[in-house]
C-alpha cells in the first residue's frame, strides 16, 4: 500500500504559495507585467481570485506530486530525494510546461513570457517535489 506523507504535502503547499509570490514578486514581477502587458493595477482588481486560484492549483500540484513520489518510491524501493525529484521534473515537462507551451502558442504570447513562466512551473514543482522527498 502507497503511504502519502500528508505534513510532507501541506509543506509543499506553502513552498509553493512562497515560490510563486516570491517569483511574480520583485523577482520577475516587472518583466512578467512587461511581457503581459498587465499593469500591476489591473492584476491587483482580480487578486483576490487569482489567489484563491493559485491556492488550489498549488493544493492539487502538492497532493499529485505526494502520491507520485509515494508511487515512485516504493516501486523503486528508494526512499532517497532523487525518486521525488524525478518525479517533478517529469510531471513539470509532461504536464505543466508542454500545456504551456501549445496555449502560449495559440494564443500568440511572447516566447520570453513561455520562458519565465515555464521556469517558474520548473522551480515550483521542483521546490515542492524536493520538500516532499526530503520528508
Amino acid at each position: 500500500m502507497v503511504e502519502i506523507n500528508w505534513w510532507a504535502a501541506l509543506i509543499a503547499f506553502a513552498v509553493g504559495m512562497v515560490v510563486a509570490a516570491v517569483w511574480y514578486g520583485k523577482a520577475f514581477g516587472p518583466a512578467w507585467a512587461r511581457l503581459t502587458g498587465i499593469a500591476p493595477a489591473e492584476s491587483a482588481k482580480a487578486r483576490k481570485r487569482n489567489m484563491m486560484l493559485l491556492a488550489v492549483s498549488n493544493a492539487l500540484t502538492a497532493l499529485g506530486l505526494a502520491f507520485g513520489v509515494a508511487i515512485a518510491s516504493k516501486a523503486f524501493d528508494d526512499d532517497s530525494v532523487w525518486p521525488a525529484l524525478v518525479v517533478g521534473l517529469v510531471a513539470w515537462a509532461t504536464l505543466s510546461a508542454t500545456t504551456l507551451l501549445q496555449h502560449n502558442a495559440f494564443e500568440l504570447k511572447p516566447r520570453a513570457l513561455t520562458l519565465l513562466n515555464n521556469a517558474c512551473q520548473l522551480v515550483l514543482f521542483l521546490a515542492m517535489a524536493l520538500v516532499i522527498g526530503s520528508m
